[in-house]
């Protein structure tokens, strides 16, 4: 993610409604419109949160991409093994319990098995 998103990011985060010109990549560069501004501080703390919600969008896309691969494997004339079962509620249950961006980089994904 560049700066100028996570910018952009973590000023919705704090007022959703915020209007705002944004240009460059730095927090020297917004023009506030009918908005009071946000202070840089103020922005900055919540880039942890906007790097966290983007790791779990990218987890989240994955995680999605590699259910549907499966799909077929659990449609009703497939009898799904209890492998592919516990594989794929693995990947369901993948996002439990993270909290931090370190986390969802650390994620062990489970091992496919064959089909």
């Amino acid at each position: 993610m560049n700066n100028s998103s996570k910018i952009i990011k973590a000023i919705r985060k704090i007022n959703p409604n915020a209007k705002f010109n944004f240009f460059g990549e730095d927090l020297d560069n917004i023009n506030w419109e009918d908005t009071t501004p946000i202070s840089k501080a103020d922005i900055e703390t919540q880039f942890p949160a906007v790097e966290f919600d983007m790791a779990m969008e990218d987890l989240r896309s994955k995680r999605s991409r590699l259910l549907a691969e499966t799909d077929h494997y659990a449609l009703s004339d497939q009898t799904l093994s209890d492998d592919m079962r516990t594989y794929r509620q693995n990947l369901r249950d993948i996002t439990n319990g993270l909290t931090t961006k370190a986390q969802v980089d650390a994620v062990t994904w489970p091992t496919k098995p064959g089909a």
